[in-house]
């Protein structure tokens, strides 16, 4: 293939992914031709629009595409595209044709990357990783998983000595990269239709793991077997960097830091979670390693704000609570709920969760009815089928996952109805959570609850 640097235009082929359109706004931010194809019209490809980024939302081969050349054209697609005209096309016309991830693995080899990668926690590490070298000032790009409420977007270009990615284990996409530095987070089941069990996504994360060259660059949660030297981390318990100390004051989160020679007390920021510390502790040891002081790092976490629809929280003037979560995963739900319950233990807690995929709701069933459990009363809406069709998956329904769930104030509700039946609801907390079109659910509970 040509290097990167040769083409002019680059087709996107599911452009309103979150993955897809950092790359999309990475190559619009370079000065070239961006154009793309998608499903669905959301808050992410009306942004991509407003910044000047050519999308239509039908499949259909028009001038746009037709006026492409194949020797000045690359065409990016993700792999929850299985068929389209629009692929078809430039396959059958010899276009060059990559993944997403190949060609961000491209963008890679010619910086030093900090890859983070994680079953679950990888998005918000990234993004505080992303952060902290934006407020030390270095020279950095980066490409994310979610909507940095700092930067208000999933990219950012500070220069390109360092590369700051999200390392998608989803179809393997991160053998693809060229990591100098990376974090693994967690390696629990997930993506069971891809890998099949445990062990393989097990042995999956073990060659990411050896695509680092220098084993003090590359640091794994305690607990993590991978299979190479490495440097841990942990939270409240010794590793190589560890935070403790936790402790909580007006909603403000204070912890100690530790290296392997020095203590370095009363980090403070307003993320709640003892997993966000977790996710936090491994981003400072990163820029500690890259010689940032800690004076700029104190205040680099001070002010960061967080992730969209990661425990995205708001507290309204009646005392209700609204918090908006990405949680897909009965890991991910445990730690949200975990949360929730320890700062407000005694307060009434309605869950409105959206499952993601009928493999991972199949896959995980009893996981998700023991984590929902935990909520006072429970509204399941419709399973988000993504690239999945139901016909595939007989019997696994919401009806049937519902079932499961040992809670008495219980129901499933497609999600036309769901903000109605929220509104019947008496409740202290709001927890709206799932990775589909959930998010629908944030702008009207928002304007309800802040009674405009």
């Amino acid at each position: 293939m040509n290097n990167l640097k040769t083409y002019q235009n680059f087709y996107f082929v599911g452009i309103g992914g979150i993955g897809m359109s950092a790359l999309a706004r990475y190559f619009h931010a370079s000065g070239k031709t961006v154009l793309g194809y998608d499903k669905t019209n959301t808050k992410l490809t009306t942004a991509l629009m407003s910044e000047g980024i050519d999308i239509v939302f039908e499949d259909g081969i028009d001038e746009k595409i037709t006026s492409l050349q194949k020797e000045d054209t690359l065409v990016i697609y993700t792999p929850a595209i299985k068929k389209l005209d629009i692929l078809d096309y430039f396959n059958e016309h010899q276009f060059e044709v990559l993944k997403r991830a190949k060609v961000l693995g491209l963008i890679t080899q010619n910086t030093d990357c900090i890859a983070v990668a994680g079953t679950h926690g990888k998005t918000t590490t990234s993004t505080l990783v992303a952060h902290l070298c934006k407020e030390a000032n270095l020279p950095f790009s980066c490409f994310l998983g979610g909507i940095s409420e700092n930067f208000k977007s999933n990219f950012l270009y500070n220069g390109s000595q360092y590369s700051v990615v999200e390392a998608d284990e989803y179809d393997r996409s991160f053998l693809s990269l060229s990591p100098d530095w990376a974090v693994i987070t967690s390696t629990d089941a997930d993506h069971l239709d891809i890998y099949g069990d445990k062990n393989t996504i097990e042995e999956g994360f073990r060659q990411f793991a050896a695509l680092v060259l220098e084993d003090k660059q590359l640091f794994v949660r305690k607990g993590i077997e991978i299979g190479r030297a490495h440097k841990t981390y942990a939270v409240n318990e010794e590793a190589d960097y560890y935070s403790d100390n936790l402790r909580m004051d007006y909603d403000k989160i204070y912890f100690d830091f530790h290296t392997p020679t020095e203590t370095i007390k009363d980090f403070v920021w307003d993320v709640p979670g003892i997993h966000n510390v977790e996710n936090a502790t491994v981003a400072l040891a990163i820029l500690h390693n890259l010689g940032v002081d800690f004076d700029t790092l104190k205040k680099a976490i001070a002010n960061f704000k967080g992730i969209k629809r990661r425990y995205t929280k708001h507290i309204y003037p009646s005392g209700k609570i609204y918090i908006d979560d990405y949680a897909h995963h009965p890991t991910e739900i445990n730690a949200v709920m975990g949360s929730i319950k320890t700062f407000y233990p005694d307060k009434k807690l309605l869950v409105v969760f959206q499952p993601h995929l009928f493999s991972r709701t199949r896959d995980f069933a009893d996981g998700f009815a023991e984590s929902l459990d935990k909520s006072d009363e429970l509204i399941l809406l419709d399973i988000y089928p993504a690239r999945e069709l139901q016909e595939n998956f007989e019997g696994i329904t919401s009806k049937w996952l519902l079932e499961k769930v040992s809670l008495d104030k219980k129901e499933v509700s497609d999600l036309a109805e769901a903000f109605n039946k929220i509104k019947e609801k008496e409740f202290d907390i709001l927890l709206t959570v799932g990775a589909g079109n959930i998010d629908t659910l944030y702008d009207p509970i928002c304007e309800w609850l802040s009674g405009k």
